[in-house]
């Protein structure tokens, strides 16, 4: 099973001088680019089960888990979303002070979750996947997250922890490493393409990230 990430157009409610902020990670009812939904109550096992243990979910920058900037403080369900209050630890971490100031600016305005699937269902007649359970590991703040390009690093991610990432994904990953558009392209359907058209082996997602590794010099880490 591989993390995935899912992101919104949303505001960050609310930006403090001591770094607190609020706002949604995710939204209830709406369906993504990968024509899926959350519905009410996927996250409730998650956090009760992270309650329990007094494990917070971290704030990362851009999902990269190597880059921390606090914890949230808050995280629930209400009726819209996924409702989130965290602090970014601007007094011991340089790149919270960093991202702080971009979120008072402006630069950076949105969150996004990155998650394992537990649980969901399938209408055929409509495509929509439903996301009926998912286990939360953390909220990061992004830049633009309705952007495709801005998806690289969480691209990267799903690579580094066992996924696959679509063909469009794999171009752009290819295009940001100086591939042409259309060299992007060869490589990603003749490479990729066999990886995906097998079954979901974890030895493919490895065989995917050395692909990558090869041919742009990305280092990241071996599944």
């Amino acid at each position: 099973m591989s993390i995935k990430i899912r992101d919104f157009e949303l505001d960050i409610k609310a930006v403090d001088a001591d770094g607190s902020f609020s706002g949604y990670g995710s939204v209830f009812g709406v369906v993504d680019l990968q024509n899926e939904v959350v519905s009410p109550g996927a996250f409730v096992d998650s956090l009760a089960s992270r309650k329990a243990t007094g494990r917070k979910i971290p704030i990362l920058w851009q999902h990269q888990s190597n880059r921390p900037l606090g914890v949230y403080e808050m995280v629930q369900e209400d009726s819209k979303g996924l409702y989130v209050e965290g602090k970014l630890l601007t007094k011991d971490v340089a790149l919270a002070r960093e991202a702080h100031a971009l979120m008072k600016a402006g630069a950076v305005s949105g969150l996004s979750i990155g998650y394992f699937t537990r649980e969901a269902s399938y209408d055929e007649k409509t495509g929509i996947r439903t996301l009926t359970k998912l286990d939360l590991e953390e909220v990061s703040i992004v830049t633009m997250p309705a952007n495709e390009e801005a998806r690289i690093d969480a691209i990267k991610m799903k690579l580094a922890h066992g996924g696959l990432p679509t063909l469009p994904e794999f171009e752009r990953l290819l295009r940001e490493a100086g591939f042409s558009r259309s060299q992007a392209a060869v490589i990603a359907n003749r490479g990729l393409k066999h990886l995906l058209s097998e079954s979901a082996d974890p030895a493919n997602a490895t065989a995917a990230s050395d692909l990558l590794q090869a041919l742009s010099g990305f280092n990241l880490p071996k599944i």
